[in-house]
């Protein structure tokens, strides 16, 4: 039967027509290795029997479950795939149109002697990899109408999933349509993005299912995912201005959240983003008190779950239950040992690092007018006592002893209120806050390599 659009709805339930196809495909191999058997051994017969009906049986089952996609098999489309469950039947010219896509490879190689892949229920195209969903909202970009993609430009859940599948099957100008769209999206003013995140204080990460988890707000789930999914695509994709406003957007959450924190360190990691690794690691250093979670946590929680044991002492670990982005009973947030690694690397580098900077005042050449008309001797010893007084003050104390470009920046509005020095002369005045801002855009550009594990540097 026919849907208003001229797609067919009908469902393969009928057990011949079912039977027909996925047995087919698995049967093809079975029947050639029976073939080739040798009868030498009749004692393994039944077994075998056994085993060939248990596979044509789940073969069976799972053509049973095969359906015709409701809007994207089309009675005269030209090309058969099976994603997942669903079979799409669509026309081999929309999909050869971009001269860079994959599938238009695919359609040029002789077949030979087989029945071409794509002709029939029986024989479809098998995709891997994509869902039914996502490869419905890729087929989408090729059917819709300008009215339905002038709506589709606020719908980011079908970008995304147009930009990831165009982006496997090598089709270029869709892909880089899909990620302009949603580059305009997110930056616009207000950003819809920060506008639907949760609350920091409502807000966890998962590590084991890479899925965020909000207490009492299931509605600010699929947001926070939308973020993730958002930086990983423009990695994946390598579309620089898309993941530079991401970037910065979590930069503007991570400042007030610990958790958020956790959430760009984590990425940071997994995509291997130096631009936001320094930065995401500083921010959970300076928020939380860290802990790792060890084999004997892990081990607790198993015969905790299983009921094979009790912790020692009838409590148990205060990790059991923690997962890694988890903020436990004592307010610490549980990392992984290589997490654990980096910040107490960063924190001995950047530590070290202020002590030599507290000691020694950055350095500048002196004004070719100083030699002339001044002192030079006077006018270095002025400025040794501005930075030795300035880096002692209350305002520096009170910043964190690994916080070097907080302290420095915090010296620099220091020197900027400090007037008239003696026997400094005004030009090296202005040498010496280039010098501060030099020292400040070196540590902020080589904040990763504090953060890096002995074999990374």
């Amino acid at each position: 039967m026919l849907s208003e659009d001229g797609s067919q709805s009908e469902t393969l339930s009928n057990t011949d027509t079912a039977s027909s196809s996925l047995p087919a495909i698995e049967n093809r191999k079975r029947q050639r290795c029976s073939s080739e058997e040798p009868s030498l051994n009749t004692t393994k017969r039944p077994r075998s029997s056994t085993m060939d009906s248990t596979d044509t049986e789940t073969a069976l089952a799972a053509s049973l479950r095969i359906k015709r996609d409701p809007t994207y098999y089309f009675e005269d489309g030209s090309c058969i795939f099976l994603v997942e469950d669903t079979l799409f039947n669509v026309h081999r010219t929309r999909l050869s149109n971009d001269s860079s896509t994959s599938f238009g490879t695919m359609f040029s190689l002789p077949q030979g002697n087989r029945d071409a892949e794509g002709q029939s229920d029986e024989n479809p195209i098998v995709l891997s990899g994509d869902t039914a969903s996502e490869f419905r909202n890729f087929l989408w970009s090729f059917y819709a109408l300008p009215p339905e993609i002038s709506k589709a430009c606020d719908d980011l859940a079908k970008l995304i999933d147009i930009a990831r599948v165009a982006n496997k099957y090598v089709f270029k100008n869709l892909e880089t349509w899909a990620l302009n769209t949603i580059h305009e999206y997110v930056n616009r003013k207000p950003s819809p993005i920060l506008a639907v995140i949760p609350a920091p204080q409502t807000y966890t990460f998962s590590s084991l299912d890479t899925a965020p988890r909000t207490a009492g707000k299931a509605s600010a789930i699929p947001s926070t995912e939308q973020l993730t999914k958002l930086i990983r695509l423009a990695e994946l994709c390598n579309h620089q201005p898309l993941l530079a406003t991401m970037i910065n957007h979590l930069k503007h959450l991570m400042s007030s959240s610990l958790q958020y924190a956790y959430l760009a360190m984590t990425l940071a990691d997994e995509l291997d983003i130096r631009t936001l690794r320094g930065v995401a690691y500083l921010e959970v250093m300076q928020k939380a008190v860290v802990v790792k979670r060890t084999k004997t946590d892990i081990a607790l929680q198993s015969m905790t779950h299983t009921g094979t044991g009790d912790a020692p002492g009838g409590t148990g670990s205060k990790l059991i239950g923690q997962k890694e982005g988890d903020v436990d009973d004592e307010g610490r947030l549980v990392i992984n040992r290589a997490q654990q690694l980096r910040l107490l690397s960063g924190y001995y580098r950047l530590t070290g690092t202020w002590e030599r900077l507290r000691m020694t005042p950055p350095q500048f050449d002196h004004a070719s007018s100083c030699g002339a008309t001044w002192h030079q001797h006077g006018c270095t010893q002025s400025w040794q006592e501005f930075w030795k007084e300035k880096t002692k003050t209350d305002a520096v104390l009170a910043l964190g002893l690994a916080d070097v470009v907080g302290r420095l920046k915090q010296v620099q509005k220091e020197y900027d209120r400090w007037g008239s020095a003696p026997y400094m002369h005004h030009d090296c005045r202005n040498a010496a806050r280039k010098a501060i801002q030099e020292v400040i855009k070196k540590i902020e550009e080589g904040l990763p390599d504090f953060f890096s594990e002995g074999d990374e540097t």
